[in-house]
């Protein structure tokens, strides 16, 4: 997770001041003025929170938060001047996590924005070594920012080595981890098969393996470290 803050505001005073009150406070901000500008950073920037008016010049944050909802559980906060109780019904029905109307106290936005913000450093959303992403909240994972495609037993497989890095797992601890998944009868040759699949779809070369290791008469390593992301 890169983190910052995108502010999407086409009222270019307006903007300017909260992104500037926002810097001093410590962190980094990203702007935009339309709904496609919108798209275009939060791909490249990734942010935690995206602060978002509903009136925008090609379209309305309504539709960026449910579009941005669609593919991300980020933080989403509304900055508007729509007031009336069925447009912050529609707002949170868009998939925000808040709604704040114009004229707005700035002091308040930033203690909002702390409390937000304090929640999502706090909160891992997964684990990353080298190449590889586990992300927790979706089940899935990532190479090279491209998801993987990976079976039940293959996602199991690989976040179980994740958890536990470094740490030499016997066949029997990596069979345990995998007999829940449907009930189903798991044997030494079916777990071979998964982690020969995995190797295949995580690693560059699956011949000399760089994550999953065999030990000789003792099971199996996730070689690199980890860490929360």
């Amino acid at each position: 997770m890169n983190g910052g803050i995108l502010l999407v505001e086409d009222d270019e005073s307006l903007s300017r001041a909260v992104s500037l009150t926002l810097s001093n406070e410590g962190y980094k901000v990203y702007t935009a003025a339309t709904a496609a500008g919108a798209r275009a950073v939060f791909a490249s920037a990734k942010p935690v929170l995206v602060i978002c008016d509903i009136d925008l010049p090609d379209g309305n944050g309504l539709d960026l938060c449910a579009g941005i909802r669609r593919e991300s559980d980020v933080m989403f906060l509304f900055l508007t001047a729509l007031d009336g109780e069925s447009d912050i019904i529609n707002g949170y029905g868009a998939g925000a996590d808040d709604y704040i109307t114009k004229p707005f106290s700035m002091s308040v936005l930033v203690s909002k924005i702390n409390a937000v913000m304090k929640r999502c450093v706090s909160a891992p959303t997964g684990i990353a070594s080298g190449d590889i992403e586990y992300l927790t909240a979706e089940n899935r994972a990532k190479k090279r920012g491209e998801y993987l495609r990976l079976t039940a037993r293959e996602q199991r497989l690989l976040e179980y080595f994740m958890t536990n890095p470094t740490r030499i797992l016997s066949k029997n601890q990596l069979l345990e981890a995998l007999w829940d998944i449907d009930g189903s009868f798991v044997d030494d040759n079916t777990l071979a098969v998964n982690i020969r699949r995995l190797r295949e779809k995580i690693e560059d070369d699956p011949s000399k393996p760089v994550y999953i290791k065999n030990v000789r008469g003792l099971g199996y390593i996730w070689e690199r470290g980890c860490r929360s992301i």
